[in-house]
């Protein structure tokens, strides 16, 4: 079970974390998490394009190293890269040197300041250590996930969590992965031009 909308509760118990930007300007953070993939990856950065979108891809280190080119592609595009460990390790069930030394192992490819933990699991210890060893690392949550990695989701209704939820400042979550990819294909390139028809603009954190 999961929910579209950031809850109150977890920001009020994470307050340093990001959950959103500036509510006071139409533009929309699109972010891609678990990438670089083949295929997926490239859709993602094509539609963006034919939009002049611009994201932020918060890359699995492991796939950075099994397909460089793609990564080398997203950052040549103007696109923002982020860290998401180099396993997409689950904070709350990993001891935190090992974790903190998958972040750092993931940093070594990414060089960025901004983070994502994978499934939006941290420890408060992993963020002290964390930033204890990068203090100017921005850790990245969000204000709506599009539940594209929901297998049991149809196309339409990915597409209408973002419409419903999202708002000037917000922080959408998709993947640039296999198991998203169908829902992606479909929700991404209507989000795009429905808020595009709306007069909002697309960056990267």
């Amino acid at each position: 079970m999961y929910l579209i909308k950031s809850p109150l509760l977890l920001k009020w118990y994470y307050p340093s974390l990001t959950w959103h930007k500036n509510r006071d300007q139409k533009v929309i953070y699109l972010t891609f998490d678990d990438g670089p993939i083949p295929d997926v990856t490239d859709f993602a950065l094509k539609t963006l394009k034919s939009f002049n979108a611009k994201a932020t891809f918060f890359c699995i280190g492991d796939n950075i190293h099994k397909h460089p080119d793609i990564f080398e592609k997203i950052k040549n595009e103007g696109h923002r890269i982020g860290n998401h460990t180099f396993n997409h390790l689950k904070g709350w069930k990993t001891p935190d040197e090992i974790y903190t030394k998958n972040f750092q192992k993931c940093q070594e490819l990414t060089n960025t300041n901004l983070f994502r933990p994978p499934y939006g699991r941290i420890k408060k210890s992993q963020i002290t250590n964390i930033r204890a060893m990068n203090p100017e690392t921005q850790i990245i949550m969000w204000d709506v996930l599009s539940g594209d990695f929901d297998i049991n989701l149809a196309p339409h209704k990915c597409f209408n969590n973002v419409i419903k939820h999202t708002s000037n400042g917000s922080i959408v979550v998709f993947h640039d992965s296999l198991k998203a990819y169908d829902r992606m294909y479909y929700a991404l390139p209507r989000v795009l031009k429905h808020f595009s028809e709306l007069g909002y603009r697309f960056d990267s954190l």
